[in-house]
């Protein structure tokens, strides 16, 4: 279930912004650092397939040794959490997370309840979302993600608009939800990098930790 970026090139007219060659296996975090405006927002938008029209790309995305590069983004299969939960406002917690599972997946009340068993809000699901607190929003968007059974997760600053306390238990809940599956971290905060346990990179593939 590894992710590969090969000879992945982001150009923004003839400036290339990123330059990426690397595998990123199952289990493993790589984290991106870097300031604002040095392209790590658009790596993600490029691997999932929305790469705004300003930039380019060459190289290739494989996933699972599959060749995604010019699939749209519903058939990649990766998953994308932001720094905002994003979660509707028209629907309830466990609207929400059905809103994440395939349409032909079975036992569809059974999979929402273990959702929120597994992210300590069981029987939350008829709330609305305004009632829930910061980190119980951030992790029915987790779930929410999860449940779309994506075979990578693409991390956007998650965890940025957490208090301290709060920001280290729901990195400890994201990293150990999304074991299983190769994880790409964009982040600011050296702390974020430090507790996803792997390699810290630049947007152009200098290691910095």
């Amino acid at each position: 279930m590894s992710l590969q970026l090969d000879k992945l090139r982001i150009l923004r007219k003839d400036h290339a912004m990123v330059a990426l060659d690397l595998t990123v296996a199952p289990g493993e975090v790589l984290t991106i650092m870097g300031p604002s405006g040095c392209g790590k927002s658009t790596l993600l938008a490029a691997l999932v397939g929305a790469l705004p029209a300003a930039f380019s790309m060459t190289g290739r995305v494989l996933l699972e040794g599959r060749e995604v590069t010019h699939l749209p983004p519903h058939k990649r299969q990766m998953g994308l959490l932001f720094q905002d939960d994003i979660l509707f406002p028209h629907l309830s917690v466990a609207g929400n997370l059905g809103f994440g599972l395939p349409r032909n997946i079975p036992n569809r009340a059974a999979r929402i309840a273990e959702a929120l068993r597994a992210a300590g809000l069981e029987g939350m699901g008829p709330r609305d979302p305004a009632t829930l607190s910061g980190g119980q929003r951030a992790r029915v968007a987790l779930m929410r993600t999860l449940l779309s059974a994506p075979r990578a997760l693409l991390l956007d600053e998650p965890f940025s608009k957490l208090d301290t306390g709060l920001r280290d238990q729901i990195r400890a809940f994201t990293f150990q939800q999304a074991q299983d599956l190769p994880t790409i971290l964009v982040t600011h905060d050296m702390d974020d990098a430090r507790a996803a346990k792997g390699a810290i990179l630049s947007v152009t593939g200098e290691l910095l930790s």
